[in-house]
């Protein structure tokens, strides 16, 4: 099971913190300072898979994948592979690259609810919904298009408030 995805820029402000088990806000924080505290201080040239039975409890891994200004952290157990793990980053990483065309920071930072959406579709629950980016796009295009106020009701509703001024 996936316990935790995290994204979080070079300084260790986190971006997006999905827990996949209760833990109170307080302990979240401190698990991220944590893991932000073994990330940046680990070596260029070292494994990308870290064990972290000391931050988040016992038989408990980490997956990182650090990119421009940004780390993409993945916290499982050992009911998860760490290379399917190491391709499921790949995967939220080309779908957010799809999204925002060249992703950075800022689109995270201003896109937060489309960052959620779009892990939604890949993960769910700490269980892998689905690995192919192409459709993930497919269902992320498909809720923004349920979302945009194109069907009739809307559109009287927008024109009846226009014209009483609201």
């Amino acid at each position: 099971m996936i316990r935790a995805v995290i994204v979080m820029n070079t300084q260790g402000k986190p971006r997006l913190v999905r827990f996949y088990e209760f833990r109170p806000p307080e302990k979240q924080q401190e698990l991220i300072r944590s893991i932000y505290g073994v990330l940046s201080s680990r070596a260029d040239n070292v494994s990308n898979f870290v064990k972290t039975d000391a931050i988040f409890g016992k038989d408990t891994r980490a997956v990182y994948k650090h990119l421009a200004t940004l780390y993409f952290v993945f916290v499982f157990d050992s009911s998860e592979n760490e290379l399917a793990m190491l391709d499921l980053i790949q995967v939220f990483v080309e779908t957010l690259e799809r999204c925002f065309k060249n992703v950075c920071e800022l689109d995270l930072v201003f896109n937060f609810s489309k960052l959620h959406t779009i892990l939604d579709e890949i993960i769910f629950a700490g269980q892998v919904l689905e690995t192919n980016s192409e459709e993930v796009m497919k269902a992320v295009e498909e809720i923004a298009r349920l979302d945009k106020p194109s069907n009739p009701i809307s559109i009287v509703a927008k024109s009846v408030s226009g014209r009483l001024g609201r």
